[in-house]
């Protein structure tokens, strides 16, 4: 089969790959229905994370089963499935206690950007629909695999309630998607932190009620100025970079909460500052697996759309254009279609 590979920085090509095959009895084989490219994927593509080797791309997935190893037990071939970005066996103490992506026997998903990938810890990790989801589903389905999920942990890790203040820090899949979390949460006042029109937009539509274009010393006083100088309840940062961090340290009232699900790039905290701030934090890899049982029936009864993430739909064999246009801003997220 053809698949995507990263070989350098700017250097995406759709070639000739391995075809997945059974390696372990607890492994599955699925045929992507749709597949897409993450913010994630960029940090590689723009030399921020090191490129020593050519790189199978993609762990955003759903589709249908193909072939299972004789131990898998709770999927079955021609079963349409949703998994996480991290493989599971969602037996061990961290996964019981809801922490997949901390699995004991964790396994990072790559080469998604395909038409099929092996899923290792297949029951622990893949979660079927009741039926064969209809055709428009399909791209909240995959949305559920990374960046709804990521943002809903986003939303749950800053603990927000019903009534609450809260500030998203970033616009793009995750921090619009944190967006739509923090609403079904019942947040009662969502502040976006956006400067694009386009992503405005769709923020406005998942529910945040004000939009912050400033940036740095002024969007810090704008939130404030917004909350009457106490500041929000829950922070949701969705970008890793330095000043976004203490963006979201510095809106968040004392006693609120951040969570925060951006991957870390060059975040230096002083926990004597940090100390004094009486500002929770929790965060990290989001357990996607977690919440596949709650989000998926959203999904399919219409409740929630996280699929509109998707401005930019293309076939696999130009996921070089995906990335480009990512990369650009051109848009917010590609969905791929084998």
């Amino acid at each position: 089969m053809k698949g995507t590979v990263l070989h350098a920085p700017q250097d995406v090509r759709f070639e000739d790959c391995r075809d997945p095959e059974i390696q372990e009895p607890t492994d599955a084989i699925l045929r992507l229905s749709v597949t897409c490219i993450c913010g994630s994927d960029l940090w590689p593509y723009r030399g921020i994370n090191e490129v020593t080797a050519p790189m199978p791309m993609g762990h955003e997935y759903c589709g249908i089963v193909e072939e299972v190893g004789r131990a898998v037990t709770s999927v079955r071939r021609g079963q349409f499935v949703i998994g996480s970005f991290f493989a599971s066996d969602n037996t061990c103490p961290h996964c019981r206690a809801g922490y997949q992506a901390s699995c004991r026997h964790k396994t990072v998903i790559t080469g998604a950007q395909a038409p099929y990938v092996r899923i290792p810890l297949a029951d622990g990790t893949l979660v079927p629909t009741p039926e064969m989801p209809p055709e428009d589903r399909l791209p909240s389905l995959l949305a559920l695999s990374d960046v709804m999920g990521t943002g809903w942990f986003a939303a749950d890790a800053a603990n927000v309630k019903p009534g609450m203040t809260t500030v998203v820090v970033g616009d793009g899949a995750v921090g619009l998607l944190a967006v739509l979390a923090a609403k079904r949460m019942g947040a009662e006042r969502i502040v976006v932190m956006s400067g694009h029109a386009p992503r405005q937009k769709l923020a406005r539509e998942f529910g945040a009620t004000d939009i912050v274009a400033e940036r740095g010393e002024e969007g810090v006083a704008r939130i404030l100025d917004l909350t009457g100088g106490v500041g929000a309840d829950s922070v949701l940062e969705c970008v890793g970079t330095a000043e976004s961090f203490q963006q979201a340290i510095r809106v968040t009232r004392p006693g609120g909460s951040i969570g925060y699900v951006g991957v870390p790039h060059g975040i230096v905290l002083d926990a004597a500052d940090l100390f004094f701030t009486h500002v929770r934090l929790h965060g990290g890899p989001a357990p996607v697996r977690r919440y596949l049982p709650e989000l998926i029936p959203l999904v399919l009864d219409g409740e929630i759309d996280p699929g509109k993430v998707f401005d930019l739909t293309l076939p696999l064999a130009q996921v070089a254009e995906g990335y480009r246009a990512m990369d650009e801003r051109r848009a917010i997220k590609t969905l791929l279609r084998p």
